[in-house]
């Protein structure tokens, strides 16, 4: 269907950016999607993620294998969320109104849109952090340059001057489109992949073979320590794809079919995640050996390093992986949610520069400031609130409706999704049941309640959240919608 065939639609549900995809324009191939994860995954939040539980007491072994075992998890809502944009070309904040309504959608919209903005922030921060450090090996005094911001900022002048340049760099994509997010990540594939690989190398050669990196015990003294850390762990590996998870029907709606989404995404991201976890485990592991410290986040490493052109060249591919990232899973879904709320005001490039403007505001080096607050606060804490939401997409779309969409009643105010005005109530109530169990243990690990305010079973929850909010979620929504399945699916479908 194209856009052009939706002629009854209201104009508060409908812009050129949200309408289905045409055939002719679903040019997305196997190797465009296995591209696309290798540009997505060859990033210093995935370095970091997997780094950073190297830092947070595991081995090599065991932190690989967290990694793989989360991604071959999340493959699957991934795969099972892109079919509905092969098969009907509609963007995430369209199929939510499946579920949602055509104004509920908003909700689960602007929770996926607000996680993007933070990630945003994050990947131009660490943008801005390579390029600071580039300034740095050409100008070694840019770094005692007086802090003149405001204190409550927490950072100083020349690098929030760093993190705006990188910001624009972005900016100035969005405005290119898509298919600009498409070209860059298919020529910047194979150039990220070598440049882990000589990261890898650098580790090898400087620690003087695998031998002490592999030979590193993790340091819990007991294995209740390492289970406790690990279930978190693995929840946060889970939760660092959620986002995309989600919204994943905005690139595979311009699939040439679904075997080219299921396929270049299997191919694309367990893989590539586990590569790269590899590469962060054995580099941190590494750092141990040479500088008797574990050194997880990339930036202050490769800012050791005593060649200046290798510094230069480090950075540089750092800046481009950062780029191919972030405008693919950073920009494209809250461009495509801001313009849900106002279709007939904004538009993908207006939607993208919303979410720009946000990233800013979020202060993203604050939650970078440690390993702790990564893994525990941001992954786990956005997790509690998209789990929940995959879980109702999944049941409505695979059980409830039986992959059965009316495609132009999405985009019209009294149609089959319009329910009580607009709005899905039992899809509200599913989503609130789903998120409530894990509230009690993020206001923990916020330090926003003492943890005995709550039963410190309630408190663990936190450390399955994802898995908790879907199922939850999913199950209520079901017994609150199976009596209205009948109504649901009949009539034409487009």
């Amino acid at each position: 269907m194209s856009s052009s065939q939706i002629t009854n639609y209201d104009a508060r549900l409908f812009n050129e950016d949200l309408a289905p995809v045409s055939q002719e324009h679903r040019t997305w191939s196997m190797v465009n999607y296995v591209a696309l994860w290798v540009g997505m995954c060859v990033c210093i939040p995935a370095y970091m993620i997997a780094s950073s539980l190297i830092d947070g007491g595991m081995n090599l072994t065991q932190a690989v294998l967290t990694v793989f075992l989360g991604n071959l998890i999340v493959l699957v809502p991934m795969v099972l969320n892109g079919h509905v944009g092969v098969q009907y070309g509609i963007p995430f904040p369209v199929y939510a109104r499946l579920s949602f309504g055509v104004k509920g959608a908003n909700i689960p919209a602007i929770l996926r849109a607000v996680v993007a903005c933070g990630w945003f922030g994050i990947q131009c921060w660490i943008g801005g952090g390579a390029i600071l450090t580039m300034l740095t090996v050409l100008w070694p005094d840019i770094a005692h340059f007086p802090i003149i911001l405001p204190e409550f900022l927490g950072v100083g002048l020349v690098p929030f001057l760093c993190f705006l340049l990188f910001w624009a760099i972005n900016v100035i994509l969005i405005f290119k489109g898509v298919e600009s997010i498409k070209t860059l990540e298919t020529v910047a594939a194979p150039f990220l992949i070598l440049s882990g690989l000589a990261l890898l190398y650098w580790a090898y050669n400087e620690a003087n073979g695998f031998g002490g990196i592999f030979s590193t015990p993790d340091q819990f003294e007991t294995a209740n320590e390492f289970w406790a850390f690990f279930f978190p762990a693995l929840t946060a590996m889970v939760g660092f794809w959620a986002t995309l998870s989600l919204n994943i029907p905005d690139f595979t709606r311009y699939a040439k079919s679904q075997k080219d989404q299921i396929l270049g995404q299997a191919l694309g991201l367990p893989p590539t995640m586990t590569l790269i976890a590899f590469i962060g485990v054995a580099v941190t592991s590494a750092s141990f050996v040479i500088y008797g410290e574990r050194i997880w986040d990339p930036l202050i490493l490769i800012g050791r390093f005593e060649n200046p052109w290798l510094i230069f060249i480090a950075m540089s591919a750092i800046c481009l992986a950062t780029l191919a990232m972030n405008v693919a899973a950073n920009v494209v879904a809250p461009a495509n949610d801001f313009a849900n709320l106002m279709p007939e005001k904004i538009d993908f490039k207006r939607g993208g520069l919303i979410t720009a403007i946000i990233g800013i505001l979020i202060m993203p080096w604050k939650l970078l400031e440690d390993s702790t607050g990564y893994i525990f606060t941001w992954l786990i804490g956005y997790s509690a609130l998209l789990g929940p939401v995959a879980g109702i997409l999944l049941v409505d779309y695979f059980i409830i409706r039986n992959r059965q969409i009316r495609t132009a009643d999405l985009y019209q105010m009294d149609g089959l999704y319009s329910y009580q005005h607009g709005y899905n109530v039992r899809a509200i109530i599913a989503l609130l049941c789903g998120v409530l169990p894990n509230l009690p243990g993020f206001l923990v690990q916020l330090k926003a309640v003492s943890p005995i305010v709550f039963p410190a079973g309630l408190v663990s929850l936190y450390d399955y959240a994802w898995f908790i909010g879907l199922s939850i979620s999913g199950v209520v929504y079901y017994s609150l919608m199976k009596n209205q399945t009948h109504s649901l699916v009949e009539g034409p479908h487009v």
